[in-house]
């Protein structure tokens, strides 16, 4: 998702939605990744990430780390609103250039995990150990890479 919103974002899109109407759940990796998003969007005159059909678990969980306030949640008005059981149709899934490694994989993570930790003081105090530990984790990968000629 990452990849692909930075993209989009590259492309001079202002708007992105992403449509959470088949999400369960979400960890805080993934929320991280919206909140950098939405960061990134709104850094733009008129940009903005929109949340579709949030439900009350994730609408709850985005509220509980104060990211209501970067993205709009189920907005009521939308150019999508009224038409997205027929966007959902037409979507494809987008093409996925490679997979994360190991390294980019923990880099991924982490900066997620700062992007939540930076907006606001209860996410740095909830998110400290764990962006402690993939600090840890990364400078041991890169050490890692580093010796055996990777990276």
């Amino acid at each position: 998702m990452k990849e692909f919103g930075d993209a989009r974002i590259a492309a001079g899109e202002k708007c992105l939605v992403v449509d959470l109407g088949a999400c369960s759940g979400m960890d805080s990796t993934f929320m991280g990744t919206l909140a950098g998003m939405a960061a990134r969007l709104s850094a733009h005159p008129d940009g903005t990430l929109q949340i579709a059909d949030a439900g009350s678990r994730n609408r709850r969980s985005l509220e509980d780390l104060g990211l209501d306030f970067l993205m709009e949640i189920d907005p009521p008005v939308s150019a999508w609103r009224g038409n997205i059981d027929a966007i959902r149709t037409d979507l494809k899934v987008p093409a996925i250039t490679s997979s994360p490694n190991s390294l980019q994989r923990t880099k991924l993570v982490l900066e997620a995990h700062q992007e939540l930790a930076s907006k606001n003081e209860k996410n740095a105090e909830i998110f400290s150990s764990v962006v402690s530990l993939l600090e840890t984790e990364l400078k041991d990968k890169l050490k890692e890479a580093e010796s055996s000629g990777e990276k």
